[in-house]
């Protein structure tokens, strides 16, 4: 098989073909190696390469499974797999081997993908960009001096790159979503307690975040739920399932749907022009495939649901850090800057803070609710602006230089309330504002690559649903591909540099 064949097939096409013989793994497992060392040099998409591992996967006598012999990368991010460590984006982890597979792992591999390595993450998770003290900044393969989002950012350049169809990503505050958009690919955050996350963790984060994949074609996310989806004796509780599988979703199209719409940023910040045109566009192509749509957005005080979204989150990574220290005996200040001002704003944060902030999380989700009851479907841009330009979040010189002195006299309890850090969420949210609701409230949400911008960059629109919606969004998803193809783009940029470089 050629390369470009290679390129021009999605997971579930390169498993028919190893189903029927016309491929063998080993075949598919090399060309993508040959593209990861074609590429990685320019986008540094995969953390941790793990080349005899998907060599001995790809050997075996057998391959069974809806995915057998796919070669796919996982997120260094509590995709554990035995034996070799899940950095999360950070250095001190690097050397800590994982104990045994994540539920997620194991249920790939029964699926017969054949594993090679780990994608680039931001510490954490903590951004919507890719870029870390340890492993630097993952680029975007339609523009190297821009982002591919985050923290699933490194499996979005990998699959955008071409060097597999789909990857594993994680979303806990549109951490798939926001690389999709960035990228031109679609993502899917399933919703709370759709895939279960064990067994090292039951509820992550008070449910908000799910694991999932990122892919170049809805069927290979209707595939990947399928895949994900069987309930776990072990989890903290059993959600529904359709009594007809995820991957049926793309063979018919969705009813007529009722669709409310917004482009105004729920922080108050403003959005960029191309990522209002997406949205209105979308509208339009919607208007065209007969579904009503109209403006409409919930009655949510989105100031309030970003600091209560921080609140949990900062708590979350302090405890993060402290797990991190005590399994390999580093300091604090081992971590990237900004990891260590979110861990101190998080001791800070007391217990009935934190309840409160959590308790609050329960009006949003009834007030979405209600929105749900007049409208099957919201739909936004998923993200602020076009995909923002490597460094543009990086935090100030003087800063990176004087807040870890600041840190190490404990001034965290003082740091959440200022103005900098108030500067620093919204910073890091202000491009991003508009994916959080979905993981607060559990519900199920996409980015669906419909829109470029005149400069030729990606730019995703999302859509939420109301909860057990992962259907009806896996229809209208295939629906909009069918009427508006994606699949066919490549990003020009990263091939051009190949050949700058030759």
């Amino acid at each position: 098989m050629r390369y470009d064949e290679y390129r021009d097939h999605d997971a579930v096409g390169l498993a028919e073909l190893v189903a029927r013989g016309e491929v063998h793994p080993t075949e598919l497992l090399r060309l993508a190696l040959d593209r990861c060392a074609q590429v990685d040099p320019s986008i540094n998409a995969v953390s941790l390469l793990m080349e005899q591992v998907g060599t001995r996967l790809a050997d075996r006598s057998e391959h069974t499974g809806p995915l057998a012999g796919v070669p796919f990368l996982l997120k260094d991010l509590a995709q554990d797999f035995a034996g070799y460590p899940t950095s999360g984006g950070t250095g001190p982890l690097r050397s800590v081997p994982a104990e045994r597979n994540s539920l997620t792992v194991e249920r790939w591999l029964a699926a017969g993908l054949i594993v090679f390595g780990k994608t680039t993450t931001p510490e954490f998770g903590s951004k919507g960009i890719t870029e870390t003290r340890t492993f630097g900044a993952t680029r975007n393969p339609w523009d190297l001096e821009r982002t591919p989002g985050g923290s699933s950012g490194g499996s979005a350049a990998a699959v955008a790159a071409g060097i597999v169809p789909v990857a594993g990503a994680s979303d806990g505050g549109g951490s798939i979503r926001i690389p999709a958009a960035c990228t031109g690919l679609f993502g899917l955050k399933a919703g709370r307690g759709l895939i279960p996350g064990g067994p090292a963790v039951g509820d992550p984060l008070f449910g908000a975040v799910s694991e999932g994949v990122l892919s170049r074609s809805v069927r290979d996310s209707a595939v990947m739920l399928d895949i994900l989806s069987a309930p776990d004796p072990g989890a903290p509780y059993h959600v529904p399932r359709p009594d007809r599988p995820f991957r049926d979703a793309v063979t018919a199209p969705p009813r007529r749907l009722r669709i409310g719409f917004t482009s105004e940023s729920p922080l108050g910040t403003t959005v960029h022009v191309e990522a209002v045109r997406a949205v209105t566009d979308a509208a339009g192509l919607l208007e065209e495939l007969g579904h009503t749509v109209e403006p409409a957005a919930p009655a949510i005080d989105g100031r309030q649901l970003a600091l209560d979204f921080m609140t949990v989150w900062t708590a979350n990574v302090a405890k993060t850090i402290a797990e991190a220290c005590r399994v390999t005996r580093c300091a604090p200040g081992d971590f990237d800057v900004d990891t260590q001002v979110l861990a101190a704003v998080g001791r800070a944060v007391g217990g009935p803070e934190l309840m409160a902030a959590h308790a609050r999380w329960n009006d949003y989700t009834r007030t979405l609710a209600e929105f749900h009851q007049r409208y099957d479907l919201l739909l936004t841009p998923a993200l602020g602006e076009p995909p923002i330009r490597i460094g543009q979040n990086r935090t100030p010189a003087l800063a990176d230089t004087v807040l870890p002195s600041l840190l190490r006299l404990g001034a965290g309890h003082v740091l959440g309330r200022t103005g900098f850090y108030r500067d620093l969420v919204t910073a890091n949210l202000a491009a991003v504002p508009f994916t959080q609701l979905a993981n607060i409230t559990g519900r199920p949400a996409m980015s669906v690559p419909t829109y470029w911008t005149a400069a030729g960059l990606p730019l995703g629109t999302q859509f939420v649903g109301a909860p057990g919606s992962e259907y009806l969004l896996l229809q209208l998803a295939a629906e909009l591909e069918t009427a508006r193809p994606w699949a066919h783009r490549r990003p020009a940029a990263v091939d051009h540099q190949l050949v700058s470089i030759k």
